[in-house]
């Protein structure tokens, strides 16, 4: 398992390799521009290839991108669905310029509408962002949240799968605090356990691709996504500690989406804290 963090890529993309050196981090996620606006940040050979040399050069070994957070795929309206598909492409894109392990996506929310219909829109366009682009994964994250949030259960996960064509790039990021949210229970080895073996059989092998742990500020089945830090929330330390010693997790980038002490995000302490819970998991299971 590789762990870190997400890092801002302020100042130049390589800026995010010597954030996540700095915290001790294997693997680091960013946004590729700004979450909060459509306008894509114009980078150039240049730019890819610094940030190409930094990560060669450090420890930091998996990079994932974070769509933006105004995609939205299934939305009903043309407009939103086509800048959505641009966004999207752009991401892809420039995650095969840095060589990403994948770009991480929320699938998308039907507001008030037919879940179905809005499945449906989502993978027409997720489809093809695809076929715009080459080489990096998508990586369809669950989520958390009321209303017409899509991908809170293995089964909408699967339905926008297929909906996308399943292609061999289309993957899945679980969300430790999404899944406690959205009612799957893995709080302890055996609760972890069973619900993975609910996400293969659902999602297939070889499909989980990439990890976010986050605990969780709201209880089991809330249905709402509040982020806390590692130990502080519903999950504690015990339930994390399940997540982060899972075998089947093994060799996959794991980061921190938590608010930090200070609210600008993961800190070192908090990845040595993890890499500690999780060996202290293995051992437990004789791994």
């Amino acid at each position: 398992m590789l762990i870190g963090a997400h890092v801002s890529p302020a100042g130049g993309l390589y800026k995010a390799v010597e954030r996540g050196v700095e915290r001790g981090a294997d693997a680091i996620q960013i946004f590729n521009q700004s979450p909060r606006m459509w306008r894509p940040t114009a980078y150039t050979d240049e730019d890819f290839a610094a940030f190409r040399e930094a990560m060669a050069a450090s420890r930091v070994r998996a990079v994932l991108i974070h769509a933006v957070y105004l995609v939205n795929c299934a939305s009903e309206d043309r407009e939103i669905r086509a800048k959505s598909l641009r966004s999207l492409t752009h991401s892809l894109r420039v995650g095969k310029a840095i060589g990403a392990a994948g770009v991480v996506l929320h699938p998308g929310s039907a507001l008030k509408g037919h879940v179905g219909e809005a499945i449906a829109r989502a993978g027409k366009t997720i489809g093809e962002a695809l076929a715009d682009s080459e080489g990096c994964e998508l990586h369809l994250e669950d989520t958390a949240g009321a209303g017409g949030t899509l991908g809170r259960s293995f089964g909408e996960l699967a339905a926008l799968l297929e909906a996308a064509g399943a292609e061999k790039r289309l993957g899945f990021c679980l969300d430790s605090c999404h899944l406690l949210a959205s009612g799957y229970d893995i709080r302890t080895p055996a609760g972890a356990d069973r619900v993975l073996r609910e996400a293969r059989k659902a999602l297939g092998a070889g499909r989980i691709r990439s990890l976010h742990l986050n605990d969780s500020k709201t209880p089991l089945g809330s249905n709402r996504d509040r982020h806390a830090n590692v130990g502080e929330g519903e999950l504690g330390d015990e339930g994390c500690t399940a997540f982060l010693s899972e075998a089947r997790f093994e060799g996959l980038p794991l980061v921190l989406e938590t608010p930090g002490p200070d609210k600008t995000g993961p800190t070192a302490q908090e990845i040595a804290h993890c890499t500690a819970l999780r060996e202290r998991g293995l051992a437990a299971r004789g791994i």
